[in-house]
């Protein structure tokens, strides 16, 4: 079972905002998207959020990303992007801790 869009953020029933209009549109847990729309909506918030980011990436990650998208089957490429979000929302990250990892 989906869980509402207010589970996951601030939306209040009746506070008349986008999170509302998008949960009377598409469903209180999107199921009136296609799975290929919801990605897309993935895709679009991670690339602007990434633009908004401080710093850079380390060179070696464009190369996990491509072995990611290369090696991986479907299922565990979900589970990475569950896994990830977690940690951007609720983890410890590089910026946090003021460390300098080395590249490889």
């Amino acid at each position: 079972m989906n869980r509402p869009i207010g589970h996951f953020t601030s939306y209040t029933p009746g506070d008349g905002s986008l999170l509302e209009s998008l949960q009377e549109e598409y469903g209180s847990g999107f199921e009136k998207m296609s799975r290929r729309e919801k990605l897309f909506l993935i895709a679009a918030i991670a690339i602007q959020s990434c633009d908004q980011a401080n710093g850079r990436c380390r060179d070696e990650i464009y190369v996990v990303g491509h072995q990611i998208n290369s090696s991986l089957p479907l299922e565990d490429k979900e589970g990475l992007i569950q896994a990830l979000i977690h940690q951007v929302r609720w983890g410890r990250s590089l910026s946090d801790t003021q460390e300098v990892l080395p590249m490889k």
